[in-house]
């Protein structure tokens, strides 16, 4: 299996991109697709609104091609279903996001949780716990969900 992760993570980066800035970058974006799928996953009944806004997230996040997207997303579900922690993820993103850019994604991690209308407890959990990770600060932490449930009130 983890061969398999690695094969579709080597078909996404260049073979000359060993220790490159691009694959720093596909890095990051991974990391940032799996926690944004494991909101999706925190959801007792997975629907086709979160992914959508996983896949808006990462469209709104980076600048990939649909098929990038697609690609992306379907190495984070698998990458996903074998993590074992989120430090991994949260560690990287970390190193290279600026809060603001951490307030943003989890402005987005929050849309993925509120897509279907509702919040699960396990959804509201994960939330506190990537905040956490990120050194998110409380006041902004609410404030991001406060947007994000807002635009799912509008939407």
């Amino acid at each position: 299996m983890l061969k398999t992760l690695k094969d579709l993570f080597d078909a996404l980066r260049p073979p000359e991109a060993a220790d490159s800035a691009q694959n720093q970058q596909h890095l990051l974006q991974l990391a940032t697709a799996v926690l944004l799928v494991e909101v999706m996953r925190a959801d007792p009944e997975l629907g086709a609104a979160e992914r959508r806004a996983v896949i808006a997230a990462l469209r709104d996040k980076f600048a990939l091609a649909d098929d990038e997207i697609e690609r992306l997303l379907e190495l984070a579900e698998q990458t996903a279903r074998t993590a074992t922690d989120y430090f991994s993820f949260t560690s990287r993103i970390n190193e290279s996001f600026e809060m603001a850019q951490k307030l943003r994604m989890i402005e987005h991690m929050w849309r993925v949780a509120y897509a279907d209308g509702t919040l699960s407890a396990h959804e509201n959990h994960l939330m506190r716990k990537v905040a956490d990770l990120l050194y998110i600060p409380h006041g902004a932490y609410v404030h991001a969900k406060m947007r994000a449930q807002q635009a799912a009130d509008e939407g």
